[in-house]
């Protein structure tokens, strides 16, 4: 049970989420203790170097255009800006620096070339560079492994049964797409979900059994906890209970055995009790940092605080895998292709973002 297998069923996910409690956190834990150092936990810092302005419909973010959620957009940061936050986070512990910009894709032109910049910066400092910029072409991931990135975020969010409620601007598809054209080149994938949207135990499995039959499986799987923000089409759900978490985070152990599994959004509405047993289930990855995006987290005090508690240690950076080589621009050897491209619309409506986009421009009125 401790192999990587790639041909996970849903049902055999099932009956591993459904095991009695102590007997899924033993399990997970064993396979944990196998692949990993069970004292260590990597520690990311999210960064939003672009925020708001999305011209997605995702029923669970507050920077969609669309939806009125008093988030404060900014342009994109400066190289500079981007640095000093890097070493912040450097000096706080984290080790990788993960930067995130509110596109629907990347298109090619000065504000990728100033992206690019910034991960040839972070690069220099000793510092793992992950970049979530939306759907990427082979052409655009490659450029980014040249900068020296060592990491690509691209969520599935979900099954692929239930993707279809939650967004109707991209479909699942692209998603897949955007992975496989970052595993063209040297830089890992981190590619998760979240849970609490409203799906069905069934659709966290079959997000898992998407997530495991890719090959190789992503080296980073953050589970997010659903932050329901005022004005998105998702404001009104309740938290998700904590054993939740901690069974998902078990399964996840469980079905992808080598990955980094990351405790991601959710963590303020958690007990450090309840971290606890999520560590104890294999997760062996946070994000620290006050805010993620545009949600709030617990501060890095209290996550240092959390893991001396714990006998927890910050994972050093390039642990699992080398540090990549970082080409300048001016030495680029991957001429960009001036892509725009278009990536699918699937076009069909969903009730509740509707409603949600619909009481916004009523909220803009007043």
């Amino acid at each position: 049970m401790s192999e990587t297998r790639h041909n996970w069923t849903k049902e055999e996910i099932l009956d591993i989420y459904n095991k009695p409690l102590m007997e899924l956190l033993y399990d997970a834990a064993t396979i944990h203790r196998k692949y990993h150092d069970p004292n260590t936990v990597q520690v990311s810092t999210l960064l939003s170097i672009k925020t708001g302005g999305c011209p997605e419909d995702c029923g669970y973010c507050p920077q969609a255009a669309r939806y009125h959620t008093d988030i404060e957009g900014n342009d994109l940061m400066s190289v500079q800006q981007v640095k000093a936050q890097a070493l912040r986070a450097k000096s706080s512990g984290s080790s990788r620096v993960c930067m995130g910009a509110a596109w629907r894709n990347v298109k090619d032109g000065p504000e990728f070339d100033q992206v690019l910049e910034m991960v040839r910066t972070i690069n220099k400092l000793d510092m793992e560079v992950c970049c979530t910029l939306g759907m990427i072409t082979e052409n655009q991931a490659k450029r980014l492994a040249e900068a020296g990135l060592y990491a690509y975020n691209h969520n599935l969010d979900t099954s692929e049964d239930y993707y279809k409620d939650v967004i109707s601007t991209r479909a699942f598809e692209d998603r897949l797409e955007t992975i496989d054209n970052v595993r063209k080149t040297n830089v890992t994938v981190c590619s998760g979900g979240i849970i609490g949207m409203g799906e069905k135990v069934e659709d966290r499995a079959g997000m898992l059994v998407a997530l495991a039959s890719l090959s190789p499986q992503p080296e980073s799987v953050p589970v997010n906890a659903l932050v329901a923000v005022e004005g998105t089409p998702m404001e009104d759900i309740e938290p998700v209970a904590i054993w939740e978490m901690i069974r998902m985070v078990a399964t996840t152990r469980i079905v992808m055995p080598k990955t980094q599994v990351r405790l991601s959004a959710g963590r303020t509405e958690m007990s450090r009790e309840g971290q606890a047993m999520c560590f104890f289930a294999g997760a062996n990855s946070i994000f620290a940092g006050d805010k993620l995006l545009t949600t709030p987290n617990p501060d890095v005090n209290e996550d240092m605080e959390m893991f001396k508690m714990l006998g927890l240690n910050p994972q050093k950076a390039f642990v699992k895998a080398p540090q990549p080589e970082t080409i300048e621009a001016t030495a680029s050897k991957i001429e960009p292709l001036g892509e725009k491209p278009k990536w699918t619309r699937p076009g069909h409506k969903i009730e509740r973002n509707e409603n949600a986009k619909a009481n916004s421009k009523l909220v803009e009125k007043e």
